[in-house]
C-alpha cells in the first residue's frame, strides 16, 4: 500500500517560504481549511511550538510519522536525527533542553523502543526538563493484539505507563490532536516544574485524514507568566523567623537557577552562608566567602557543617530528595525553615516552616525589598561568629582536597602499577575544560560523586550533573547535543567504564551527526561508588568489580571518525591527551585507567547520612528525633 500525498510538499514549502504557519495563513498563501493527516497535524502543531528537531529510531509503529517528517525536512522546516538506541535519544533531548534551552521530540516505534526511550525520560522528569516523546501505539479498532504492544487485553496500557512519569495523551481520534498539543505544551513549557510529555500515536490513526482541518485551530506555544507571592504577611513571618536566628543557612536546589544575585544579596542581609545542591555548582561563585560548597549525603566538610549547625534554613527551589538533605537528617538544629518553591507539596515539606509559593527569583526579590524596608540587619556578633566558624570549615575542606591533589597516583593491584586516582584525574580534566570555556557533563556513579565535590565554578551554565536520576550512560549520550544545538559548545563527558558500556552509541551517532566533544572514560574496572558503600556498610565488596579487561582505546579506534587516545598514568600524560582531543574537529575519546581501592586518598569521602542499606535504622531514628 502506497502513501497518498495530499499536498504535504506544497504545505511544507509554503510554510517555509512564509517563515511560519501563522504567517502563511495571514498572507493568504496557505488555505485555512485543508485535508491533513494526524501525523502532519502533530508535526505542524509542534512546529508552532518551536520544535524543529526530532531524535530517535523508526520502526513499524512510526512509518507514517517518518513519511511526514521526510517532506518537512526537505523543506528545511525540521531535522530528524536517526540514532542507534532510543535511550540515547532521550538523553540527547534532555541535554539539548538543559544546556541549550532547545525543545525537541524523541521518536520511537511501538513496544521495546518506546520502553527504552521511556526509561531515558527519567532524566527529564527528575531534572524538570520539558521534552516531547512520540511513540507508536496499538490500533484503536482493537482487531487483535498488535506486535510489540503491552501483552494484556486492556486498553491504554502504554498511556497508563507514561502517565506515571509525566503526562501523556493517546491521540485515539485525529481531531483530538488539538487538545493533545495544548496539554503537551502545558507540561513541556510549564513555568513551575516542566517535564516530559508523551504523545501516543495508534498506528491506524497516524495516516487518518481530517478533510476540513482548520489550520488556525492548531495551538501555538503558550506564554505562561511566572507566579508571584504578593502577600506581605508571608514575608513578615519569614522575616520574623530570621530575626530570631543567628546561624542562617541558604540551601539551593535546581529551582534556584538564575537566582544567584538574589541569593548573594539575601545572604549578606541575613548573615547567611550558602550551601549548594549537587547540580547547582556556580549559581553562586565558589570563591565567595559565604559559599560553603555542596552539602548532602556526599557533600563537603564545610557544606555539611553549615547544614548541621544552622538554626534557620532558607530553602530555594528543591525537592529535598534523600541525598540533598541526608534523608531528612541534615538540619539537626534548625528551628525554622523558609521554603521557596513553585509546588505546594515541596514548599510545605518541612515542619516549622513558612512556604513561599511561586517563582523563586521574583519572590526572593520581594523578600529582599521587604527586609530593606524593615531596616533589617543581621550583622551582630553572632552572625560574624557564624561566618567565621563556617569559613574555618571551608579551609578544612580545602586542605582535605589538597592532600589528594598532592598525591595524585596510588598503586593499584589490578593495573599492577601506580595509576591516577579518580579525584585527581577529574580535577585535571575539569580545570582543562574550565580554562577553555568548555562544558562538563557528568555520568552517574563515582565519577559524578567525586565530580560535584570537586567543582569550583564561579558561574553557572557549563557543568551538568544528572543527580536527579543518576542515569548511567547519560553523559556519553548527551554529547550528541553538540551536533544538534544551534550554537554548540565544546563539551567533555565524564563517564565511568560501566556507564559507557551501558550506552556506547555515541561512538557511531556522534560521528554520523557531527558531534564535537570528548568522551572521558575513567576505567577503574568496577563500580567505585557502590563498592565504597558496601565497604562502609558491610566491610566487604560484592559483585562490584570486573574480571574481564577491555581495551576501550582500541574499541573507540575501531570506529572511523573517532580520535581515540590513551590518557596514560600521570597528570602530564593526561593533559597531553586532553590537548590533542580538544584540537580534534570531531568526536574524541580518552581512556584513562584510574585507581580503585581502599586508600582514603583515592576518594573524597562521604559527609552526611543517607537512608540506604544498614544505615537506614539509625538515619530514620535521627530523622524522627529531629522532627522536621
Amino acid at each position: 500500500m502506497g502513501n497518498k500525498n495530499t499536498g504535504i510538499e506544497k504545505r511544507a514549502r509554503l510554510i517555509a517560504e512564509a517563515g511560519s504557519l501563522s504567517r502563511a495563513l495571514e498572507n493568504g498563501t496557505l488555505e485555512q481549511f485543508q485535508e491533513v493527516s494526524l501525523s502532519e497535524a502533530l508535526v505542524l502543531g509542534l512546529l508552532n511550538q518551536g520544535v524543529r528537531k526530532y531524535i530517535g529510531v523508526f520502526g513499524h509503529g512510526s512509518t507514517d510519522l517518518g513519511h511526514i517528517l521526510s517532506h518537512y525536512e526537505k523543506a528545511g522546516l525540521v531535522r530528524m536525527y536517526n540514532v542507534r538506541h532510543e535511550t540515547a535519544a532521550a538523553h540527547c533531548a534532555s541535554m539539548l533542553k538543559w544546556h541549550y534551552g532547545e525543545t525537541s521530540a524523541v521518536v520511537t516505534s511501538i513496544g521495546p523502543g518506546a520502553l527504552h526511550a521511556f526509561s531515558g525520560s527519567l532524566v527529564s522528569a527528575s531534572n524538570g526538563l520539558g521534552v516531547y516523546h512520540i511513540y507508536g501505539d496499538e490500533t484503536t479498532h482493537d482487531e487483535g493484539p498488535n506486535m510489540q504492544q503491552v501483552p494484556k487485553p486492556e486498553q491504554g496500557n502504554f498511556l497508563s505507563l507514561t502517565k506515571t512519569m509525566g503526562a501523556g495523551y493517546q491521540i485515539h481520534t485525529p481531531e483530538s490532536v488539538f487538545t493533545a498539543l495544548r496539554r503537551g505544551a502545558a507540561t513541556v513549557f510549564s513555568p513551575s516544574f516542566p517535564g516530559p510529555f508523551f504523545f501516543l500515536l495508534p498506528m491506524n490513526t497516524q495516516p487518518a485524514g481530517m478533510k476540513e482541518l482548520n489550520l488556525r485551530e492548531i495551538p501555538e506555544k503558550p506564554d505562561f507568566p511566572r507566579t508571584h507571592c504578593g502577600d506581605p504577611e508571608v514575608y513578615a513571618r519569614a522575616t520574623a523567623m530570621v530575626r530570631r536566628s543567628s546561624r542562617v543557612c541558604i540551601k539551593i536546589g535546581g529551582g534556584a537557577a538564575g537566582c544567584g544575585p538574589e541569593i548573594l544579596e539575601l545572604a549578606e542581609l541575613t548573615g547567611a552562608v550558602i550551601v549548594t545542591g549537587a547540580k547547582m555548582t556556580g549559581e553562586v561563585p565558589y570563591s565567595h566567602e559565604r559559599t560553603m560548597g555542596v552539602g548532602g549525603s556526599k557533600g563537603s566538610i564545610s557544606g555539611n557543617y553549615a547544614m548541621n549547625e544552622a538554626d534557620c534554613v532558607i530553602v530555594v527551589g528543591a525537592r529535598e530528595v534523600c541525598q540533598w538533605d541526608s534523608s531528612g537528617t541534615a538540619w539537626k538544629k534548625a528551628k525554622a525553615i523558609v521554603n521557596f518553591n513553585t509546588i505546594p507539596q515541596y514548599a510545605a515539606h518541612y515542619n516549622r516552616s513558612q512556604p513561599i509559593l511561586g517563582d523563586a527569583k521574583s519572590n526572593l526579590r520581594a523578600w529582599i525589598d521587604h527586609l530593606k524596608r524593615e531596616g533589617f540587619t543581621n550583622r551582630e556578633k553572632a552572625a560574624q561568629t557564624w561566618l567565621a566558624k563556617t569559613a574555618e570549615k571551608k579551609r578544612e575542606w580545602e586542605a582535605f582536597k589538597r592532600k589528594r591533589w598532592d598525591r595524585p597516583v596510588l598503586f593499584d593491584p589490578v593495573w599492577g602499577r601506580e595509576a591516577l586516582t579518580q579525584p585527581a584525574a577529574i580535577r585535571v580534566a575539569y580545570e582543562f575544560a574550565r580554562a577553555r570555556g568548555a562544558a562538563r557533563y557528568f555520568d552517574a556513579g563515582d565519577v559524578q560523586a567525586n565530580g560535584f565535590q570537586i567543582m569550583e565554578d564561579e558561574s553557572p551554565g557549563l557543568t551538568f550533573s544528572d543527580t536527579g536520576a543518576s542515569y548511567m550512560g547519560f553523559a556519553a549520550s548527551a554529547l550528541l547535543a553538540t551536533a544538534l544545538a544551534d550554537r554548540p559548545v565544546y563539551s567533555f563527558a565524564f563517564s565511568g567504564d560501566g556507564s559507557f558500556t551501558m550506552n556506547p552509541q555515541i561512538l557511531l551517532d556522534g560521528v554520523e551527526h557531527g558531534a564535537r566533544g570528548c568522551l572521558l572514560i575513567f576505567d577503574n574496572r568496577g563500580m567505585g561508588a557502590i563498592r565504597g558503600l558496601q565497604m562502609a556498610q558491610y566491610g566487604e565488596a560484592y559483585k562490584t568489580t570486573d574480571s574481564i579487561p577491555v581495551d576501550y582505546t582500541a574499541l573507540a579506534a575501531s570506529v572511523t571518525g573517532v580520535l581515540s587516545l590513551f590518557g596514560g598514568w600521570t597528570e602530564e600524560s593526561f593533559r597531553d591527551a586532553l590537548e590533542k582531543a580538544y584540537a580534534y574537529p570531531g568526536l574524541s575519546v580518552i581512556t584513562l585507567p584510574v585507581y580503585l581501592g581502599d586508600d582514603e586518598l583515592g576518594g573524597l569521602g562521604v559527609f552526611g547520612n543517607w537512608n540506604v542499606g544498614n544505615w537506614c535504622d539509625e538515619v530514620q531514628k535521627e530523622h524522627h528525633r529531629i522532627g522536621l
